[in-house]
């Protein structure tokens, strides 16, 4: 079995997520949640916080490995570099643990869990809560976290063809939001 940390890291909001990967390739939710911070704190205590948030649940849960989202590109440089510090805050907390961190971008991970790179927030919350069988739909960080951790997961389930596809992009041809597209994704992921 492999434990998966996924991270969703934000300077307000950094989500997190535990998924398990059994050896029969099935997926299991463990936890997830929000790592928040005033908007009025100061940005070295929001940082803090996100480190001390994340090190408690890595020492709670012990994952094998972190799936975490990288730096897109902003048109506000300030956002941008906001983020890059709450990532630094987030990726020196799991080196610290130990873990090794693997790294994908926004249209990757919805490529691998929707099957379209294009998809929605939305979309991406509903499937997520789907697949994993959640009660209710997750926080969308959480959510987000969920996704990283199960895109992770199916590439690790099936590396070449997982890889190939993040790799080559989402279609062009694909229609956004299809109900088809939805029910082929989750026949490809054993849920139907």
């Amino acid at each position: 079995m492999t434990r998966i940390l996924g991270v969703d890291p934000g300077s307000l909001r950094t989500g997190w997520a535990v998924v398990d990967l059994r050896a029969d390739g099935a997926t299991d939710h463990v936890d997830n949640g929000v790592i928040c911070s005033p908007e009025a704190s100061p940005l070295a205590s929001r940082l803090v916080r996100i480190a001390a948030g994340l090190a408690a649940v890595v020492a709670q849960h012990r994952p094998s490995i972190c799936s975490m989202e990288t730096a897109y590109h902003s048109k506000n440089a300030r956002s941008a570099l906001v983020l890059g510090q709450a990532r630094g805050a987030a990726l020196v907390t799991v080196a610290q643990a130990g873990l090794e961190v693997v790294e994908y971008g926004p249209m990757q991970v919805k490529l691998a869990v929707t099957g379209h790179g294009r998809a929605s927030k939305e979309a991406v919350q509903h499937l997520v809560a789907t697949l994993m069988r959640l009660p209710e739909v997750a926080q969308q960080d959480a959510s987000d976290a969920v996704a990283l951790a199960l895109a992770h997961a199916f590439v690790l389930r099936r590396p070449a063809a997982i890889t190939a596809a993040l790799r080559a992009g989402p279609s062009r041809r694909a229609k956004k939001g299809t109900r088809r597209a939805w029910e082929d994704v989750l026949k490809a992921r054993g849920v139907v």
